[in-house]
């Protein structure tokens, strides 16, 4: 008869134990909070692999000809997101327990980690990448890879050919089935978005225009006018049935963005109580690096912006009766 899994023999703890090996100690000048410093940047390496995980779960669902918008497939991905999202909180209140650690604490040690660096963290470029942020989109593009081993810059470029999650996002909602239905609705909440603002109408249905309109395509954008005119929608008439999930996915994007964004603002501002204006371990220019990518790593900025264009409940245009009775449960699309 078997015996059975084991505790420790299951998660490995004699390899995960046995990981750490401060440099202090290899030259026999003791750091304590070294220790600290190890264990937390392991916990994010593997944080980032669940993450990794997930996100090629979702994305998989996503990569589907079709998938169903009152579904379980559709249900998955928005539990997951949810996951990403909780994780995405776990990494930002992880600095709290790194900052009990003082700049003399640091100084300890911090010189032996040359040239290593959080900047270092492929698993954490390619997340960035499978979400949706490209090589053209970053700050400091001659730090990003130039830190890297070879093999983890092929398998970072790699991963950029392939089709991000924000492009499989787009193409979800370019499916949507209600959009070639409602296209008097869009002149019409046009003329209502447009009239509802106290600067001058027609600059308001430029900028409009420069989001919805299909000859706004192309550029630098990453949602079409199509796909945010689905987005719109979802974020106008949410509390039907059947787009409640669907808000649901855009809102844990945008969630997304902003724990990614806290963790940078923090990881930015601890690393300016830490070492003030010196250069990082790994040649970057440690907080401004920080300052840059925080103020243009934002990965789904396109769904924030369609916030501009809501207006009040009450001013929603009524939809044709067919199709409320198809946004319900009951005959859904």
């Amino acid at each position: 008869m078997s015996e059975g899994v084991h505790y420790s023999d299951y998660l490995q703890l004699e390899k995960i134990l046995d990981a750490q090996a401060p440099e202090s100690d290899k030259l026999n000048q003791p750091a304590h909070d070294e220790m600290l410093f190890i264990i937390i940047h392991q916990a994010y390496e593997l944080w980032f692999k669940q993450l990794l995980y997930e996100v090629d779960s979702v994305a998989a669902i996503m990569r589907k000809p079709a998938v169903n918008d009152n579904s379980p497939e559709l249900q998955t991905v928005v539990h997951r997101l949810s996951r990403v999202v909780s994780i995405l909180k776990v990494l930002v209140q992880q600095i709290d327990i790194m900052e009990t650690m003082t700049p003399m604490d640091f100084l300890d040690f911090r010189d032996m980690l040359r040239p290593a660096s959080g900047f270092q963290s492929w698993q954490f470029k390619i997340l960035e990448a499978k979400l949706g942020l490209k090589y053209q989109h970053r700050f400091g593009q001659e730090y990003y890879i130039s830190q890297l081993r070879p093999a983890q810059v092929e398998l970072i470029k790699q991963v950029e050919q392939e089709r991000s999650f924000i492009e499989l996002l787009n193409d979800w909602l370019e499916r949507m089935p209600f959009l070639d239905e409602v296209k008097d609705f869009w002149n019409n909440y046009r003329n209502l978005y447009t009239t509802s603002l106290a600067s001058a109408e027609a600059e308001n249905k430029a900028f409009f225009d420069t989001v919805f309109a299909d000859e706004a395509a192309g550029g630098d954008r990453r949602l079409s006018p199509r796909a945010c005119r689905a987005a719109l929608f979802i974020m106008l008439y949410r509390g039907y049935p059947i787009l409640q999930l669907p808000f649901q996915l855009l809102n844990n994007l945008l969630e997304i963005d902003e724990q990614l964004s806290t963790w940078r603002y923090r990881h930015m501002s601890m690393v300016h109580r830490m070492i003030g204006t010196r250069i990082g371990t790994g040649g970057s220019t440690g907080r401004d690096y920080l300052k840059g990518a925080l103020d243009k790593h934002y990965i789904f900025a396109e769904i924030a912006r369609l916030t501009s264009f809501l207006i009040e409940r009450r001013k929603l245009p009524a939809l044709p009766a067919d199709m409320e009775r198809r946004l319900g449960f009951v005959g859904g699309a």
